[in-house]
C-alpha cells in the first residue's frame, strides 16, 4: 500500500506541475497576445498619422493652387475694371459732346409717312 500511496503522490505532483506548465503557458500566450495587439495598434497610428500627413500635404497643395487662381482672377478683374474705368474717361467728353451736339441740333421735318390731305 505504500507503494500505491507513493505512486498515487507521484501522479498528483506530476498533475500539478502540469498544470502549472499549462498556466504558464497560457500566461505567455496571453502575453503575446497582448504585445502583438499594442505592436499592431501602433501600426496602425502610425499608418493612421502618416496617411493623414499625406492627405494634409495633398490638401494644402491643392488648396494653395486654388488661393493662387483666386489671387490671379481676382487680380485680372481688377486690371479689367481699372481699364474700363480710364476707356471710360477718355471717352466721356466726346460722349456728351455728342449727344448735346443731337440734343440742341434740332431740325424740324415731316415724317415720310405723313400725308397732306387737302
Amino acid at each position: 500500500m505504500a507503494s500505491q500511496s507513493q505512486g498515487i503522490q507521484q501522479l498528483l505532483q506530476a498533475e500539478k506541475r502540469a498544470a502549472e506548465k499549462v498556466a504558464d503557458a497560457r500566461k505567455r500566450k496571453a502575453r503575446r497576445l497582448k504585445q502583438a495587439k499594442e505592436e499592431a495598434q501602433t501600426e496602425v497610428e502610425q499608418y493612421r498619422r502618416e496617411r493623414e500627413q499625406e492627405f494634409q500635404s495633398k490638401q494644402q497643395a491643392a488648396m494653395g493652387s486654388q488661393g493662387n487662381l483666386s489671387a490671379e482672377v481676382e487680380q485680372a478683374t481688377r486690371r479689367q475694371v481699372q481699364g474700363m474705368r480710364s476707356a471710360q474717361q477718355r471717352s466721356r467728353e466726346r460722349v456728351l459732346a455728342q449727344l448735346l451736339g443731337m440734343v440742341f441740333d434740332v431740325r424740324p421735318q415731316l415724317h415720310p409717312n405723313y400725308r397732306l390731305t387737302a
